[in-house]
């Protein structure tokens, strides 16, 4: 297991829609650790998908319990053939993605959802998250559709480019 790159616009991989993962153990096993891997290595990150570090599989992994906006949640969630049951609450919110390093843009999303997926044990199961946690989800489970978060703003002057610390300049 190791840590990927993350491919960045405009890679051809991002914008393709992944159809489920086989339930074959040991390739998302391989799957959901380098995509553990990769987030941890990225600080603030608080989600990937697996099209991101160059596997057609449809699987994400989001741990929004450092974050200061995580409020209720989950902590690390490995999601295998997730599916959005329902969505609700609606709230525009600044958000952004290694994908898009340079970026941040405001987008819309459910405050609250509900989804079915299977666990890293291959277990089907069903969960509601809320607000910080349910937009990092949906926005990773938009990129298994080959949907980019820019997809979903609705004029440029929700884009905005992203600061530099003096660090990383």
């Amino acid at each position: 297991m190791a840590i990927q790159p993350v491919l960045t616009y405009p890679h051809p991989s991002l914008k393709q829609k992944i159809a489920d993962s086989p339930l074959n153990l040991e390739l998302l096993t391989r799957v959901l650790t380098d995509l553990n891997d990769t987030m941890n290595q990225h600080d603030g990150c608080v989600g990937l998908a697996a099209p991101q570090i160059g596997y057609s599989q449809r699987c994400v992994i989001v741990d929004v319990s450092q974050s200061p906006r995580a409020g209720e949640n989950h902590g690390l969630l490995k999601l295998i053939n997730p599916v959005i049951l329902e969505a609700s609450e609606w709230k525009v919110s600044r958000e952004g993605c290694l994908s898009f390093p340079d970026l941040l843009a405001n987008v819309k999303r459910a405050q609250k959802i509900r989804l079915s997926a299977y666990n890293e044990k291959l277990e089907p199961f069903e969960m509601t998250a809320l607000g910080f946690e349910a937009m990092a989800i949906q926005h990773e489970l938009d990129h298994l559709d080959g949907i980019l978060f820019l997809d979903r703003i609705r004029s440029s002057k929700d884009l905005f480019e992203r600061r530099k610390h003096p660090a990383s300049l």
